[in-house]
């Protein structure tokens, strides 16, 4: 069988030309598009009274953004797959958001595999340019299959959502291929024990011969230690402030520590703040030149910066700091011969998000899916549920047990 040439279905009016490409890709609130491909005349455009105000396709993604504003992380994730398909609807296709009809689709999609030309849609390596910078570019690189699909399901939710509100007749993306899934796979990005304690031995193993070295050690040590002890979100990181922290007298007469967290949705959860997770608290706050304990309404970020005004780190920030990590318990680990190479190279590839992973596993191990559950803030404990793997395990011990081919 011949293989499929996307570019049967790619008119010539939609093939990127120096005549028709605008000079430089600018963010989403800076495109100014032109009246022939705003969509006020889109041919999918709803016919009856829609339920938004927006005249065009560029008001109409604005209308459907602002539900996620009480979101931060997931507002920048939905608003980079809309401001790219806008982008590139008006930049290189050619063509309306609101006229695209299920073959325009095909093409984006080959689009998303190979970003063409690189130096109008991809940031140049290890570049990182603000929004409003002429450099700026919406594409890191190819997206992998992976993430084409998340772009698709996220593209796929704003079409639904238009043709809820009347402002588009159809949703062309009805139409794609469909997977079928039974069950969700199980947690992967996450770090065994063994693999965790390594990290950990990284930690204890960084230099403390300065107050600058000391400072980062601390700081290293505590972060890791809310994000396993806390199961915490690097938003909830960010966002988060000492005075969170508070005591509670329960009706047992007895003290307890609790962390609130605020997640998703602006949704807020109480963390227990557990005997070792207020030990390296206090731990951290004098090593800071702080009270051990915040008191009420303390307003320090929960992780402090080494130097300057006490600002939260950014997330940018965070994930530098897990990933230097990760990469020194890697190196420690092939320094020590090649039969660790397979561990160095899964613990190099963890990230901050892993690290929330990981706890919610280690919970599951011994703890009540309830209450990891609860810690966590999962919506359900089916998604708790996805970090349980000792089933997985005993099924594995079972089949090699059971199931041999004995030459």
């Amino acid at each position: 069988m011949e293989s499929f040439d996307i570019n049967l279905i790619m008119s010539k009016d939609s093939l990127p030309t120096l005549k028709n490409m605008l000079p430089v890709v600018v963010s989403l609130e800076s495109l100014a598009v032109p009246g022939a491909l705003s969509g006020v005349q889109g041919e999918n455009r709803g016919k009856g009274r829609a339920q938004i105000r927006a005249r065009d396709d560029r008001e109409a993604v604005f209308a459907w953004l602002a539900r996620f504003v009480d979101s931060k992380a997931t507002l920048a994730s939905y608003r980079k797959e809309a401001e790219r398909l806008l982008l590139w609807c008006v930049l290189q296709h050619r063509k309306a958001l609101s006229d695209l009809a299920h073959e325009d689709f095909l093409v984006y999609q080959h689009f998303l595999s190979d970003p063409q030309p690189t130096s109008t849609w991809v940031m140049t390596p290890g570049a990182k340019h603000a929004r409003s910078s002429p450099n700026w570019r919406p594409f890191a690189g190819p997206l992998s299959q992976a993430s084409q699909r998340q772009a698709m399901n996220i593209i796929n939710g704003l079409f639904n959502w238009l043709v809820e509100a009347g402002y588009l007749a159809g949703n062309p993306l009805a139409l794609r291929r469909k997977r079928r899934t039974t069950q969700q796979p199980r947690v992967t990005r996450f770090l065994p024990r063994q693999h965790w304690q390594e990290v950990k031995n990284a930690i204890l193993a960084m230099p403390t011969d300065t107050p600058r070295q000391a400072d980062r050690a601390a700081r290293a040590r505590w972060l890791f230690t809310l994000l396993y002890l806390g199961g915490l979100r690097v938003s909830e990181v960010c966002d988060g402030v000492m005075g969170d922290f508070f005591v509670r007298i329960s009706s047992d007469g007895a003290e307890r520590w609790w962390l609130e967290a605020t997640g998703k949705g602006e949704k807020t959860r109480l963390v227990p703040a557990t005997a070792e997770l207020i030990e390296e608290l206090t731990r951290y706050r004098k090593s800071a030149d702080l009270n051990p304990l915040p008191a009420e309404g303390d307003s320090l970020p929960l992780v402090l910066p080494l130097i300057g005004a006490n600002t939260p780190l950014t997330r940018a920030a965070i994930h530098v700091i897990v990933k230097e990590t990760m990469r020194n318990a890697a190196d420690h680990l092939r320094a020590q011969g090649p039969q660790f190479e397979a561990a160095a190279a899964h613990i190099e590839k963890a990230s901050t998000h892993w690290m929330r992973h990981t706890a919610g596993s280690h919970q599951t191990d011994r703890g009540d899916l309830k209450n990891v559950r609860d810690n966590l803030g999962h919506a359900s404990i089916g998604t708790t549920s996805l970090y349980v793997h000792t089933e997985d395990d005993a099924r594995h011990d079972s089949t090699s047990d059971v199931h041999r081919l004995a030459w």
